[in-house]
């Protein structure tokens, strides 16, 4: 777990099992972790998309009195970090605020990345799983795709499940019949309920199910064996995942330091493209 203050913040969320409302304002706290302590309830209710009333409850749920006792821990397990909060936001327009939030994702998922070891864990999962579904739908289906395609020019077999339905499971079943032992999803908002139903279906069938979703305290979480945070941007009207695509390409990394033959294979494809004239110089 990171030491930032976005760290210390989801160590204290740990453990608890909130509803999804308070996994809302969780994931918000630990999105804005250099402004939550000095957020009146109403602020962090606005900020949130929740009644100040859930902003009471939730502190209730982590065993303090009230907000303004959390908000007093707050202040002295996550102090914000020098220059957090940026000073300039209110003179920019909506689209430079989105992409200005999206850069402070990333810095959040680097953050987090200082620990190393849940993506070298996750890296050795995926590289040993023959062959590797990996599964992504509605939202998530671009990111799983993209992960599927990079990672077939390393890894023996890689399969994408992009489609909900009765196949599902059926290609599911079929993974772990030729020899699959994990499976990678991309979870993002608004969840699918075909995708916790999947999770759960992958898990009883033995697959170890590593999962790259917004927060850690999303539903796919309780049907995951190891869950890594990337969030998302929700200052426009559709949601970005700049920080998802990016673990992912992280993961991608991690899976082909794990594959001995992987830079043989890049080399062998590079070789074919470059005979083929696949690729405009």
């Amino acid at each position: 777990m990171s030491d930032s203050p976005a760290g210390r913040l989801q160590a204290l969320f740990e453990g608890h099992r909130l509803t999804p409302t308070q996994r809302r304002i969780a994931h918000c706290m630990v999105r804005r972790a250099g402004d939550v302590p000095f957020l009146s309830s109403v602020e962090l209710a606005e900020l949130a998309g929740v009644s100040q009333p859930s902003v009471t409850r939730f502190a209730v749920a982590l065993g303090f009195d009230g907000y303004p006792a959390l908000r007093r821990h707050l202040r002295e397990v996550a102090p914000p970090e020098p220059d957090a909060a940026g000073g300039e936001g209110d003179a920019l327009n909506e689209y430079q605020q989105a992409v200005l939030a999206e850069i402070e994702n990333l810095r959040h998922l680097a953050g987090l990345l200082a620990d190393p070891a849940p993506v070298e864990r996750a890296g050795r999962l995926l590289a040993g799983s023959r062959p590797l579904p990996v599964l992504g739908l509605r939202a998530a289906s671009s990111q799983a795709r993209g992960f599927a395609y990079f990672a077939a020019k390393v890894h023996p077999d890689v399969r994408l499940l992009d489609e909900a339905g009765s196949m599902l499971t059926d290609r599911v079943d079929a993974a772990v019949r030729a020899g699959a032992t994990a499976l990678l999803c991309f979870a993002l908002p608004r969840h699918p309920r075909e995708v916790v139903e999947a999770l759960e279906y992958a898990r009883a069938a033995g697959l170890t199910v590593v999962t790259v979703a917004e927060s850690a305290f999303a539903p796919v979480a309780a049907h995951s064996d190891l869950l890594i945070p990337a969030a998302v941007g929700t200052g426009l009207a559709f949601d970005t995942a700049c920080a998802p695509m990016m673990l992912g390409r992280v993961l991608l990394e991690a899976m082909a330091d794990e594959l001995p033959d992987a830079q043989a294979r890049l080399e062998e494809f590079d070789t074919k493209a470059a005979a083929r004239g696949l690729f405009v110089e």
